[in-house]
């Protein structure tokens, strides 16, 4: 029941601006009005309201009360359609009135020629709905004009590869775009790519709309990706700090819906760069990193020397690369090819090397690096050894034990001779190391094909480096170090010059290389007589200790723990 005598109202919309109308004639029309000055029948007085956040603001408004004094007749336009439907509901104008169409039947109707609005139309009207948001996702408008906009750009994309070539006249063009946005359309916009500028000022909430509606039409999601890049590369140089955060959330969220396969590895790579300093949500980070870490075997040496955050010491980011080899492995390193955990054991030696010289790195970290992958996705630990070898000499502080226990990713028996005749002579590396690299060599030469007697060797060159051989070998050599250092203690002579002669002489027939067999056994020869005297040397002292502090009792006799094998 409306107002029946002259009441005026002051309307206070937003704080923008003060309208004085009559309320008898908007509450013919509004049933808020209605139910506020309702019970105010015959009487006359001024009375006020306050709208705090009335849709559209005070220019809105104006439209309303423009629609009441012309007897419910309004143009509505497209530009301002979704503004009018917002201000429409909440003034509540969806009552009956007599001899015409109250006004939110109105824009309802107006929303079914959605169809025949231009580009630009259509683009306003969304830009509008950005700042009417929640409110207008629950009326239904919204949804509309994204439904419009994806079919305009699913359609301009099967018929042309720019709506610019078509002609102006055609429907395909019309709907399409309109002369604004065609100046906007790039000659260098690949096909089905117009449309990346003209959104690029919608907001981000928009945007994934958009996106979750492009994809349940089976847009091309490699179209997609690309438009993704392209808006927040966009977006970053005018975006505040906090916007640039809920771009890049969109963006990963986007990305992470459609594949992980559809995105280059570069573009990830870009995004990981650039939210490195930004307070993004720990489950977009989390994200990111698993859509990287599953394609680890397209990375390059590059792509993982990621600086550590300030708040660490390390050069590298190494947490975050441990990162990278879980989520390669997944559910289980059964899952992952062999030829996928090759490539990527490769990159993991290129990039132990490179890590390696972090003064600040901890044992334990560099452990974790080369235990990454299982043992089995390295045909060769040279590089290992190597990247070892480099750590050992700038961690020069590191105690005996440490460094035993960071040599146990080291597998031996997958070093060549080169590193194994190496590491036997290198003093970076523990005892322990020296012997079992010895033995992983003579475990290499036990694996050559053997010969039973001398009379093998028919070729002269053959029993040529037969001879050299028994000449250069020594006997302790030939058993297991352990073996050898109890036999010297024992004052055993040589009686292994019988035994039986590991070599492959076929393919040794040169003299050249004859010496260099001859050099290489003679050095390892040495390096064990070394080893053997410092033990004897030891256990001399140790017998002294042990005599001079109890005289009355057998001297104690055992070997010293850094030259036992185990």
């Amino acid at each position: 029941m409306g107002v029946d005598k002259y009441v005026e109202l002051q309307v206070d919309v937003n704080g923008e601006e003060i309208f004085i109308v009559d309320a008898r004639v908007l509450s013919s029309y509004s049933g808020r009005i209605e139910k506020l000055f309702g019970k105010s029948k015959g009487v006359n007085y001024h009375q006020k309201v306050i709208f705090q956040d009335f849709p559209g603001g005070a220019a809105n408004f104006e439209l309303i009360t423009r629609f009441c004094y012309n007897n419910g007749k309004v143009n509505i336009n497209p530009l301002y359609l979704s503004q009018l439907t917002c201000a429409a509901y909440f003034m509540e104008m969806n009552k009956f009135v007599t001899r015409t169409e109250n006004l939110c039947e109105q824009v309802e109707k107006s929303l079914e020629e959605i169809k025949y609005w231009t580009w630009s139309e259509l683009l306003v009207s969304l830009k509008q709905c950005q700042e009417l948001l929640p409110e207008i996702c629950s009326l239904g408008t919204l949804p509309k004009f994204l439904d419009c906009l994806v079919k305009r750009v699913a359609s301009s994309c099967e018929t042309s590869s720019c709506p610019s070539t078509s002609s102006p006249d055609s429907i395909e063009f019309r709907f399409s775009c309109d002369t604004r946005s065609t100046d906007g359309l790039k000659n260098n916009f690949p096909r089905g790519s117009w449309w990346f500028e003209d959104l690029v000022s919608l907001d981000t909430c928009l945007i994934e709309m958009i996106i979750k509606s492009m994809v349940s039409r089976n847009f091309d999601n490699g179209n997609i990706c690309r438009f993704l890049l392209f808006y927040q590369k966009s977006r970053f140089p005018s975006a505040s700090a906090d916007k640039k955060i809920k771009i890049i959330e969109m963006v990963v969220e986007m990305l992470n819906s459609l594949g992980t396969q559809s995105v280059s590895y570069k573009s990830l790579f870009g995004i990981l760069r650039v939210s490195v300093k930004m307070d993004i949500s720990q489950c977009c980070r989390t994200k990111l990193e698993n859509m990287i870490g599953s394609r680890l075997n397209e990375a390059t040496l590059d792509n993982l020397l990621l600086r550590s955050p300030i708040q660490r010491n390390h050069l590298y980011d190494v947490d975050l690369v441990l990162k990278f080899f879980k989520y390669f492995i997944g559910k289980g390193v059964c899952c992952v090819p062999l030829s996928r955990l090759k490539k990527v054991s490769s990159l993991m030696d290129l990039y132990l090397l490179e890590v390696a010289p972090d003064p600040y790195l901890k044992p334990l970290k560099f452990l974790a690096l080369i235990n990454a992958l299982p043992d089995y996705a390295r045909d060769s630990c040279d590089e290992i050894y190597y990247a070892l070898n480099l750590y050992f000499e700038v961690h020069s502080g590191l105690s005996e034990e440490q460094k035993t226990e960071v040599c146990f990713g080291l597998n031996y028996e997958k070093l060549s001779s080169e590193a194994l005749n190496h590491l036997s002579q290198n003093t970076k590396f523990p005892p322990k190391s020296a012997i079992h690299a010895l033995f992983s060599q003579q475990c290499k030469l036990k694996g050559l094909p053997q010969y039973t007697s001398p009379t093998t060797f028919t070729d002269p060159q053959q029993c040529k480096l037969k001879g050299l051989l028994q000449d250069t070998i020594p006997a302790t050599f030939t058993d297991s170090p352990s073996t050898a250092f109890e036999t010297s203690r024992k004052g055993m002579k040589d009686d292994c010059a019988d035994q039986q002669i590991v070599l492959y002489a076929k393919k040794l027939g040169c003299s050249d290389e004859n010496k260099k067999i001859k050099a290489h056994l003679q050095g390892m020869h040495w390096r064990v007589m070394e080893l053997e005297k410092d033990c004897r040397n030891m256990q001399i002292q140790m017998e002294q200790m042990a005599s001079s502090r109890f005289p009355s009792h057998a001297k104690a006799k055992s070997v010293p723990k850094h030259c036992s094998y185990y």
